[in-house]
């Protein structure tokens, strides 16, 4: 996991679920769990989060892939790797 890109694409994710309003509460739980993860070190919410992110960006790419940007896509993806 790499912090340094995260700290940059988790508040963008969080931006682009709250403009598209997808994911239903997705945006405010990622947030929460990366507050957390900022307090306590651990890395299992926020992954967890993310990994559904990226499902519910690539689902909302499919239906119109200007909707989310395959760079932020693929930016979550290598934070997380």
């Amino acid at each position: 996991m790499k912090i340094e890109k995260l700290e940059k694409t988790i508040p963008e994710a969080i931006l682009k679920l709250e403009k598209l309003s997808i994911g239903g509460s997705l945006a405010a739980e990622l947030d929460w769990c990366w507050n957390s993860f900022k307090y306590d070190q651990n890395p299992v919410g926020v992954i967890e989060k993310s990994q559904e992110v990226i499902s519910i960006f690539k689902e909302a790419r499919e239906k119109n892939s200007r909707a989310v940007s395959k760079k932020l896509i693929e930016e979550l993806e290598k934070s997380l790797n």
